[in-house]
């Protein structure tokens, strides 16, 4: 029971680490088009990050894929940066349906499994002293399920809160920060190492 706990917290400090907000800036600018009524939608985004997560790490944990992780850590912020202007352009202009959920999902799913990637090399350091691999894995991939949670639930609570009480617009919360989630991440594509 202690490894679960162990493997659990890395997961969930793995999203709430200050220093690692770039997960965090992803699922904001993930979710910021929704409300607590697409509650559904949601989960379903949330929980297929997570299985691309924790895809892209048993595979590269089991040797099936080996990453380049300077290339990995240039993608990161070019999906977060994707996502963003997606809203800017596209949801922010029009109604969620059935569509534009089926192509978020496919992007998530894909956006998830460069996530993991880029915290493989790491993780694959975390459990080397184990035989088993697979159940650490899934305690990890819990953890982050977990942290990513209490990272939606806030922005839904700050959506809900700035639109009741202050008045803003639901555009115009996906337009602003949407906006600041691409400010922030443009000079980490610049600036990084890649180029």
């Amino acid at each position: 029971m202690n490894d679960f706990w162990l493997y659990f917290n890395i997961g969930l400090h793995h999203v709430l680490d200050i220093n690692a907000y770039d997960h965090v800036l992803f699922l904001l600018v993930l979710t910021v088009p929704y409300a607590f009524k697409d509650w559904k939608n949601i989960l379903l985004l949330v929980t297929l990050f997570t299985i691309g997560h924790t895809t892209s790490l048993i595979l590269s944990v089991y040797g099936v894929l080996t990453v380049n992780s300077a290339a990995v850590e240039f993608l990161i912020p070019i999906t977060i940066l994707a996502t963003a202007l997606y809203n800017i352009f596209i949801s922010a202009k029009k109604s969620a349906n059935n569509s534009a959920l089926n192509f978020v999902a496919l992007t998530t799913l894909v956006f998830g499994i460069v996530h993991g990637l880029g915290f493989s090399n790491y993780f694959k350091i975390i459990i080397a002293k184990h035989d088993a691999k697979l159940l650490p894995l899934l305690e990890f991939a819990l953890g982050i399920e977990a942290a990513q949670l209490i990272v939606v639930i806030i922005s839904l609570l700050a959506g809900f809160a700035l639109q009741r009480f202050a008045g803003l617009q639901k555009r115009d919360w996906v337009l602003v920060t949407s906006a600041f989630v691409a400010g922030v991440v443009v000079p980490m594509i610049i600036e990084n190492k890649f180029w």
